[in-house]
């Protein structure tokens, strides 16, 4: 696994995409008929379990950032607004806030964007549909917005179609999806060739360079990986960065805390919030993947 370091400059940017597996808040959500994750439901998802995934999550966030905080977390599977807002206050109260809009997916589960008021103010956000017909999935989050002192950040969401059904029959799915992330890459370089773009989260497929105009910035890590399914590693959790962020630093957030010792296929994997309907009071099934923007990079 790659190497990773706590903490970051006052002077850099520090950007999570994280995976936070099924933070769902224990009320049914009006949104989503699915009740697994009530009090009353299979996995018995009580307000102290909830609390503590919250804390889980946090803790995470709060290591990768060391003294000076994340600046910017671009999260997938969260359920609603109320859980996004807990995780802000349980970070650190008032310093932070997010973006976040509901979407059609049958598990009730979005995306969202959490940031640091003093290093990021949004400017424009909006919700990308991805139309499968008659099968809902996740919208895509595009946020634009300023970073303290520097420049203007397109940062784009996601959490892509996942693979249940077989990797080749589900692909169109994916592709649908690049789709929609394509056209505004390219509305965005369009308008400003030397634009700071960022996609970010759960592609659900092996890194690949296949969005114009960026790069996957995963492509490096060989057999490193974010996600661990029968006994290999899959780099899921991707970033994609255009040319004017080409220097700025990625890597895994490995650290053994978040992980758990993998007693069938050896090694290690993460340490998950449920194995089945057993409760583990973890963190993640997927690392979290961080990058690193300096002052040189991001400086007018």
């Amino acid at each position: 696994m790659s190497q990773w370091a706590i903490g970051n400059e006052p002077s850099s940017i520090c950007i999570v995409s994280y995976n936070a597996e099924n933070l769902f808040h224990p009320d049914c959500d009006s949104i989503n008929p699915d009740t697994s994750f009530t009090p009353q439901g299979e996995r018995h998802w009580s307000y102290t379990r909830y609390y503590r995934k919250v804390e889980n999550i946090a803790r995470v966030l709060t290591n990768i950032g060391g003294w000076n905080g994340v600046d910017i977390v671009g999260l997938q599977e969260v359920e609603s607004a109320a859980c996004v807002k807990r995780l802000c206050y349980t970070l650190r109260r008032g310093e932070y806030d997010y973006v976040h809009y509901d979407s059609p997916d049958s598990r009730g589960i979005d995306v969202a964007l959490i940031y640091r008021k003093a290093k990021f103010t949004p400017i424009l956000s909006n919700r990308l549909p991805v139309d499968l017909g008659d099968q809902p999935t996740r919208d895509i989050l595009y946020v634009c917005g300023l970073t303290e002192g520097y420049d203007t950040l397109h940062l784009l969401v996601c959490h892509l179609p996942s693979q249940l059904g077989g990797a080749a029959e589900t692909e169109w799915k994916r592709a649908e999806a690049k789709r929609v992330l394509q056209a505004v890459v390219d509305s965005i370089l369009s308008a400003q060739s030397g634009a700071r773009i960022i996609v970010m989260g759960d592609m659900n497929s092996s890194p690949m360079d296949d969005i114009r105009g960026l790069s996957n910035r995963m492509m490096a890590f060989g057999n490193a990986g974010t996600h661990k399914h029968q006994g290999r590693w899959t780099c899921l959790d991707q970033f994609y960065t255009s040319p004017a962020l080409s220097k700025a630093s990625v890597y895994i957030y490995d650290a053994s805390w978040i992980q758990k010792s993998d007693e069938k296929y050896l090694g290690t994997k993460p340490k998950r919030c449920y194995i089945g309907y057993r409760y583990q009071d973890g963190f993640s099934d997927h690392l979290p993947i961080v990058m690193m923007i300096s002052e040189s990079v991001v400086a007018r």
